[in-house]
């Protein structure tokens, strides 16, 4: 998810759509602890106010110098990972 977040997906829709096939209930129990841990927060969608979309809060944007490093060694090296390395932000 937090992944997910610095590739710019912010709507669960978004998130949902991942290759790794999150169910809607698991999804929304993570972005519920995300939120509750600090990392994620929750706002009105400007395109429409009845949706939220999900933004890294400071705390969760300080995951980047670990997690980042860690995406790429895990796309570079595991098998059967989709290659997303040209979309993932240099830590």
């Amino acid at each position: 998810m937090i992944r997910d977040l610095f590739l710019g997906k912010q709507r669960f829709e978004e998130f949902l759509a991942s290759p790794e096939g999150i169910a809607t209930n698991i999804l929304t129990d993570r972005l519920k602890s995300l939120a509750k841990n600090g990392l994620v927060k929750r706002s009105a969608d400007p395109e429409d106010g009845r949706r939220v979309i999900y933004q890294l809060t400071e705390r969760g944007r300080s995951t980047r110098s670990f997690l980042i490093p860690l995406v790429r060694w895990g796309l570079a090296e595991c098998r059967g990972t989709r290659s997303m390395l040209k979309k993932i932000p240099e830590a």
